[in-house]
């Protein structure tokens, strides 16, 4: 297999791209190597079957979904309150909508994972680690949500991004006012 990080990386969003615009039956190695620009076979070298192609795209949907330690302005010297969660989930949503090919990328994935068992075990565990994750952040920052209240905004954020990204219903609401909704119905 094939060790060039970089060409590696670029295989791998061509992978994202191909998956939002084409979905997973369109996911080949052929469409991965005609949206990167690259000589037939290439992804193949790196990824020699379609599992592991996955593979890679979940992780690397993870690194580019990896929240910037500097994200929240001033975070260690705010309260500890629902403002801060507040601005933590908005960061949250803001890294989905960023970049709608990832987002549309990793719903087709979880679609996939619904029909096959090796798609639902590299997700999985990305999902499990990230929500385990989550739920360590607020524990460490001290922030005023737990465990239930963790996977209630995993739920909810799931729904905005798939409403926002598909067929949004029109309720007046911003992102940011949703967003703000949320932590207070949740965190009541």
């Amino acid at each position: 297999m094939a060790r060039n990080d970089v060409r590696r990386s670029a295989l791998a969003d061509a992978g994202i791209r191909v998956l939002a615009e084409e979905g997973a039956r369109g996911l080949t190695h052929r469409a991965v190597d005609s949206a990167a620009g690259v000589p037939r076979g290439t992804a193949s070298n790196y990824f020699p079957t379609r599992d592991q192609l996955i593979e890679a795209l979940v992780d690397r949907i993870e690194e580019r979904l990896t929240p910037d330690p500097e994200a929240i302005p001033h975070a260690a010297t705010r309260p500890r309150d629902r403002a801060l969660f507040a601005d933590y989930v908005r960061d949250v949503v803001r890294r989905l909508a960023a970049d709608p090919a990832v987002s549309l990328a990793l719903f087709e994935l979880r679609l996939e994972a619904a029909r096959r068992p090796a798609v639902a075990e590299a997700l999985g565990a990305w999902r499990q680690r990230s929500f385990q994750d989550d739920i360590a952040f607020t524990d460490d920052a001290g922030l005023p949500a737990g465990r239930t209240e963790i996977a209630l905004f995993h739920y909810a954020i799931d729904g905005l991004m798939l409403d926002r990204l598909t067929v949004p219903l029109d309720t007046g609401l911003s992102i940011d006012e949703a967003v703000d909704e949320l932590v207070d119905r949740i965190l009541r």
